[in-house]
């Protein structure tokens, strides 16, 4: 008896992929290693100014060292010769406004306004030259100021440090905002922004407008008399050093 055995045969086509798919596929997998070769340089170069940051801030750092040792010497030497030590003249102000609006005459404002201070409480500094202090005398009753000391400036930019970036207040959590801002004047980190203004660099004009002014909480203690001069024992006008102290109160 025969027996036939039947075999099944599939004569259907394979299933074609559409060139628009296929096209897709390509475009996304270009996509995908142009990412991941974007992320692989960024991340590279994170790294070298991350490295380059923290040779900047040692440099800083021997620098600050060595002048204070030469200040110290020099202090000394005088001491001994039995003459007065005279310390260099003032570069830059931290200028404090302490008063409000009540009773101020329309210059008065303006000039506070050229001053970035609008608000009392309100933090900036200032390059030291003639046309400067001449506009601190018109406004002396407002504002309280002096010389920061390279720990003050450090602790202002650090603990209440924002960036101006398109007209935007952007906080100075990362170097890369300094860095996209700052970078063609050579300034890429925070060190480089407290070194620029500290020392009244060459291009402190464009590192002090793009911080934003300081936004400092009312002082510890409160003000003694905001009416009166500090000279006659109030708040306002020229505090030289004891600057410092205030806003050590207020930061």
């Amino acid at each position: 008896r025969n027996s036939s055995v039947s075999v099944g045969v599939d004569f259907t086509m394979p299933t074609r992929v559409p060139e628009s798919l296929l096209k897709k596929r390509k475009r996304n997998e270009k996509l995908a290693k142009a990412k991941a070769e974007k992320e692989a340089a960024d991340a590279k170069k994170a790294s070298t100014a991350k490295e380059e940051a923290f040779k900047r801030a040692e440099k800083y750092v021997k620098e600050y060292r060595s002048t204070e040792k030469e200040i110290i010497s020099l202090k000394r030497k005088a001491k001994m010769d039995g003459d007065l030590f005279l310390p260099a003249e003032r570069k830059v102000l931290l200028v404090v406004r302490i008063r409000g609006i009540n009773r101020m005459a329309p210059n008065t404002r303006k000039i506070l306004q050229l001053l970035r201070l609008r608000q009392i409480q309100n933090a900036t500094f200032l390059r030291v030259n003639k046309a400067t202090l001449n506009m601190l005398k018109r406004v002396e009753p407002y504002v309280t100021y002096g010389e920061p000391s390279l720990r003050t400036i450090r602790e202002l930019i650090y603990k209440r440090g924002y960036g101006k970036v398109n007209g935007q207040r952007i906080p100075l959590s990362d170097n890369k905002v300094i860095a996209d801002s700052l970078g063609k004047h050579d300034i890429i980190c925070m060190e480089d922004l407290i070194h620029e203004i500290f020392t009244v660099g060459p291009h402190f004009k464009e590192a002090n407008k793009f911080l934003w002014p300081f936004k400092l909480s009312s002082p510890l203690g409160g003000y003694k008399a905001k009416r009166k001069n500090f000279a006659e024992g109030g708040d306002a006008g020229d505090r030289d050093e004891y600057i410092n102290k205030l806003v050590r109160r207020m930061n």
